[in-house]
């Protein structure tokens, strides 16, 4: 699968709050860090957990894509979120870099708007 693909089924997986689909792309040694949330988890489990507490405190959070820059190896990906918290549904926009071998996501370093996120409704 090419790197676009890879990327593209993971976005689908995330929309779709897919715990099992994201984790088959992670390689075992993945890192997240939120760079914005000052966020980090080390490690397939620590991320898969870390996702799960996300889609938790954000039962309808969704992305829509804005770009995807492909690279061999590396993907950017620009996105919009939305969800809601505390009663208000906010939309933020957001940029992923991916580092991706052997087929699998090896990081997703994220930096995100949401400390400036726009009331939409």
């Amino acid at each position: 699968m090419s790197e676009q693909e890879l990327i593209e089924r993971y976005n689908e997986a995330w929309n779709a709050h897919d715990l099992d689909a994201i984790a088959s792309l992670h390689a075992d040694d993945i890192v997240f860090h939120n760079y914005s949330a000052g966020e980090r988890a080390e490690g397939a489990e620590a991320v898969r957990e870390h996702i799960a507490q996300i889609f938790r405190n954000s039962p309808d959070i969704s992305f829509r894509g804005r770009r995807l820059y492909v690279s061999e190896g590396l993907v950017v990906n620009e996105w919009t979120a939305t969800a809601t918290r505390d009663g208000r549904k906010l939309e933020w926009d957001g940029i992923d870099v991916f580092p991706i071998a052997d087929g699998k996501i090896k990081r997703k370093d994220v930096y995100s708007g949401f400390g400036v996120a726009r009331e939409i409704g």
